[in-house]
């Protein structure tokens, strides 16, 4: 067995060429570009039980080499996966179910009979490798860059693989995000948080694509850092798959969720006061105002135009065709990955980073509470919108921690904000002022609304 630590990031066919010969790649390219075509064969069975325990289980035609491998349930963090990989060198292109025993095969599947197990789809391509090595600091780093162009073939369907791979062989996992970061400052890489394998179950039947990613777990005595990591992590990574999925089948749903997504992000990373110094976020900051301020007016005057929606698909595969999205990816799992917000804080802001989420939460909701003044909205509810960053952190906090809160009536409050913000982002009539005004009223009269502001 190995473990297979890889990223994965969709490029145009123009940007395929590219890479081959970026000056980067050219300078730590240690072996050449080796072209091989590779032949896969997925199997699984009719109720695709191996899918659903996240298990991958292919024939690989290379040359005159047939492998079988089976990978495993790993981690997928926003385009940086981790499996456990086994393969087996076989003499003909036929499944041995008797190399999947209990050393490899998943407890879960083990009353499965693979004599069930089927052909379901292929990927076939024609992958150019090369091995990519440099120093980083004292220690040395290789990866296997590969340039994938083929197809995901079901049946009579079809859809284009076109992407470059990387592949950690030697070194830590930052230096893969690195690697892609630095190609991406001029060339459009989309990480893209799903394998061939996803691709050709969602071909095979769209209904068994999961576009939700595991919610993280956030308990009371989590630290600050940690809860506001795990929930980081996950909007990332959720962002990504929305991206992917959208730019897929165009859903309108999905481009919604997908801002609402780096709302979320942005929100969060503006809320942590001490604990992430604003020279530590200045840039991811930037880059997500910078996609909002086009995105978020586009999406919700397209909640009322259909000619908005229709044109919204072409507008976000001009998108992906620049740098910005992929590069806005990899820098947040860079800075994820490095905690880079807790490196240069004082003394205060490490004490904040290291509070139990249970007791540092409370004082931020009150503190918002209080600051929100809805009072004031009351009276005047054309003034709502520029309280609309405050909303948003509340908003964002309880969505993904209001559990660690011991306060009665946080689910109510918090679809209560959820109703005020979507007020507070329509246009101005003497009907929506009429609705902000009672809902303001329905937000200071919530139960738990009282509590925080008595904090």
């Amino acid at each position: 067995m190995q473990k297979e630590t890889e990223i994965k990031l969709r490029v145009s066919r123009e940007t395929l060429a590219a890479l081959r010969e970026h000056p980067l790649l050219k300078k730590r390219n240690k072996s050449g570009w080796e072209r091989r075509e590779l032949m896969n064969q997925y199997f699984d069975t009719p109720e695709r039980d191996l899918a659903q325990a996240k298990v991958a289980l292919r024939l690989r035609k290379d040359g005159d080499d047939i492998i079988q491998t089976l990978k495993t349930r790993g981690q997928s963090v926003a385009g940086l996966s981790e499996r456990n990989e086994y393969n087996w060198e076989l003499p003909k292109a036929k499944l041995d179910v008797k190399k999947l025993d209990g050393e490899c095969w998943p407890e879960q599947l083990a009353e499965l009979d693979k004599k069930t197990l089927k052909p379901i789809f292929t990927t076939d391509f024609v992958r150019e490798r090369a091995e990519i090595a440099w120093g980083r600091g004292k220690a040395k780093v290789v990866i296997e860059a590969a340039l994938d162009l083929g197809h995901v073939v079901v049946g009579k369907q079809k859809e284009e693989i076109c992407e470059l791979e990387l592949e950690l062989r030697e070194g830590e996992p930052a230096a893969l995000l690195e690697l892609a970061a630095e190609l991406a400052a001029t060339l459009a890489l989309m990480p893209c948080d799903i394998s061939k394998a996803e691709r050709g179950y969602r071909l095979y039947d769209a209904s068994s694509y999961s576009l939700s990613l595991p919610a993280p777990q956030i308990h009371a005595e989590m630290p600050l850092d940690d809860a506001f990591a795990a929930i980081m992590w996950h909007l990332l990574g959720s962002s990504q798959r929305l991206a992917e999925q959208y730019r897929f089948n165009g859903h309108w749903r999905l481009l919604q969720d997908w801002v609402d997504n780096l709302g979320e992000l942005r929100a969060l990373i503006g809320s942590l006061g001490q604990a992430a110094p604003r020279q530590s976020t200045s840039e991811l900051r930037s880059a997500l105002d910078a996609l909002l301020e086009d995105w978020r007016p586009l999406v919700q005057a397209g909640d009322d135009d259909e000619d908005i929606r229709k044109a919204a698909p072409e507008q976000f595969a001009e998108e992906l065709e620049d740098v910005r999205w992929g590069l806005f990816s990899l820098n947040a799992s860079r800075w994820l990955m490095a905690r880079t917000w807790t490196a240069d804080r004082n003394v205060r802001g490490n004490r904040q980073g290291a509070a139990q989420i249970t007791n540092w939460l409370p004082r931020l909701l009150a503190d918002d509470a209080v600051a929100l003044q809805l009072p004031r909205y009351q009276q005047q509810p054309e003034d709502l919108a520029e309280q609309l960053p405050r909303i948003e952190r509340i908003q964002a906090w309880l969505h993904h921690a209001r559990q660690v809160v011991d306060i009665p009536e946080l689910d109510r409050l918090y679809g209560e904000l959820n109703k005020l913000a979507q007020l507070a982002n329509q246009p101005i009539t003497d009907e929506s002022l009429d609705a902000r005004m009672h809902q303001a009223i329905a937000v200071y009269q919530n139960r738990a609304w009282k509590t925080l502001l008595r904090l």
